[in-house]
C-alpha cells in the first residue's frame, strides 16, 4: 500500500510540473526584434589624412586650435572631421634628401652642417629621421632612427660630380615612409636639391626611345633638339608620377634650392623650381628659394664674408621650418563618396576665421579602394 501511495504521489508532481511548465510556455512574450537602429550598419568609407600647418603673419606656429575652428570639403562637398591633433601629441617622421650633384657642390658643408642641427633642435625623443642622397640613383644613408644617429648619416654624406635621378629619389623617399613609418604619424620630406633631373629612369628610358626612332642622319643641332623634346616630355610625366607618390604616403614635402637665383640662368633651372614648388603647393609644404652668395670666387674674403651670409640665411630657413613642424596639424576624417579607383579629388581647407592666419595643407589626395 505505501509503495502505492509513493507510485501515485511521484506521479502527481510530475503531472503538476508539467502543467506548470506548460502554462508558462504559453503565457511568455516572444523575443521582440532588434530595433533597427540596434542593427550593425556596415559604411563603405575611406579614411583621409589632411597635414595642415598653421601660422600668424610672422611666421610663428598658431596653437591650440580644435576641429571645430576648420572647416574641409572634398569636390566641393563639406566634410565632417572625426579627429584632430596637435604636432605635441603626434610624433615626426621626416626624410631629408641631400643632392650631391655637381651642381650643389660649393655649399655642401654649410648645408650639412646646418641640417644636422636642425635634426638635434626639432626631433624629440618619439621622433624619426631618414637620410637619403640624391645621385645617380637613391641611396638609403641612414635608416629611419633617432636624431643622434641621423646626424652622422649627415656627416658622413660627401658630394660628387654624377648626374640627378631626383624623381627616382624623392618617389623612393614617399615610399619608404609610407611603408616603414608607424600609423598616426606626420610624414615629411625635406629635399636639398635644385629639382633637376638628369638620370632617373624614367627620363633616359624616354631618350632611348626617341633616338631608337631617329633616322641615322639626324645629328647635330637637330638630335639635340629631339633628345631635349623627349625629356621635357618625359619630365612632366615623372612629374605626376612622383606627386602621385607623395599623396598616396600623406607626405608634406618641402625643399630648399641651393641654386637661389641662379635658376633664371637656364630653362632647366628654372623647370627644376617648378618641379620643387608644385611638390610643395600641392602637399601643404614650402619651397624655400634663398638668395645665396658666390663662395667660390677668387676673393678669399669675399668668399669668407659670403659664407656667414649664407649659413645665416640657411638657419633662418630651418628656423622657419621648424616652425611650420610646430605649428603642424592632423586632421582625419571619413569619406564615403563615390570615386573610381586613381582619381585624383580637389580638397579645399581653411580656418572658420582665418585672423590673417597661413593655412597650407594638401591639396587633394588618390583614391585607394
Amino acid at each position: 500500500m505505501r509503495f502505492i501511495s509513493g507510485l501515485r504521489i511521484a506521479s502527481f508532481l510530475s503531472l503538476s510540473i508539467f502543467i506548470a511548465v506548460s502554462v508558462e510556455a504559453q503565457t511568455a512574450k516572444p523575443t521582440p526584434p532588434i530595433a533597427e537602429e540596434d542593427q550593425v550598419v556596415k559604411v563603405e568609407s575611406r579614411l583621409v589624412v589632411v597635414p595642415v600647418s598653421v601660422t600668424n603673419p610672422a611666421g610663428d606656429p598658431v596653437l591650440g586650435l580644435k576641429a571645430t575652428d576648420f572647416h574641409i570639403s572634398e569636390e566641393n562637398k563639406p566634410q565632417t572631421i572625426d579627429s584632430l591633433a596637435n604636432a605635441e601629441n603626434v610624433p615626426l617622421e621626416i626624410a631629408i634628401l641631400f643632392d650631391v650633384s655637381a651642381s650643389t657642390d660649393s655649399m655642401f658643408k654649410f648645408q650639412q652642417a646646418t641640417a644636422a642641427k636642425f635634426l638635434q633642435e626639432v626631433l624629440r625623443g618619439d621622433d624619426r629621421a631618414t637620410i637619403f642622397t640624391i645621385g645617380i640613383k637613391p641611396v638609403l644613408v641612414q635608416a629611419r632612427d633617432t636624431a643622434e644617429h641621423s646626424q652622422t648619416g649627415i656627416r658622413s654624406i660627401t658630394p660628387t660630380k654624377e648626374q640627378t635621378a631626383f624623381y627616382d629619389s624623392v618617389r623612393t623617399a614617399a615610399e619608404y615612409l609610407a611603408a616603414n613609418s608607424p600609423k598616426g604619424r606626420r610624414k615629411v620630406i625635406v629635399v636639398i636639391s635644385d629639382g633637376e633631373d638628369t638620370n632617373s629612369a624614367g627620363i633616359l628610358k624616354a631618350i632611348w626611345e626617341a633616338e631608337r626612332k631617329i633616322a641615322s642622319d639626324v645629328q647635330g643641332e637637330e638630335l639635340r633638339t629631339l633628345r631635349v623634346r623627349a625629356r621635357d616630355t618625359a619630365k612632366v610625366r615623372e612629374q605626376v608620377r612622383v606627386l602621385k607618390s607623395l599623396q598616396d604616403a600623406d607626405t608634406v614635402f618641402y625643399s630648399i634650392n641651393p641654386g637661389g637665383s641662379s635658376i633664371s640662368l637656364n630653362k632647366m633651372a628654372q623647370f627644376g623650381q617648378e618641379n620643387l614648388q608644385k611638390f610643395a603647393d600641392d602637399t601643404g609644404g614650402t619651397a624655400y628659394l634663398p638668395k645665396f652668395q658666390p663662395i667660390d670666387t677668387k676673393d678669399e674674403l669675399a668668399n669668407s664674408s659670403n659664407m656667414r651670409k649664407n649659413t645665416a640665411t640657411l638657419e633662418t630657413i630651418f628656423k622657419q621650418l621648424a616652425n611650420e613642424l610646430r605649428a603642424q596639424y592632423l586632421i582625419q576624417y571619413y569619406s564615403d563618396s563615390e570615386f573610381p579607383n586613381n582619381k585624383y579629388v580637389k580638397l579645399s581647407l581653411g580656418l572658420k576665421n582665418p585672423s590673417n592666419y597661413r593655412v597650407r595643407a594638401r591639396q587633394g589626395y588618390y583614391v585607394k579602394n
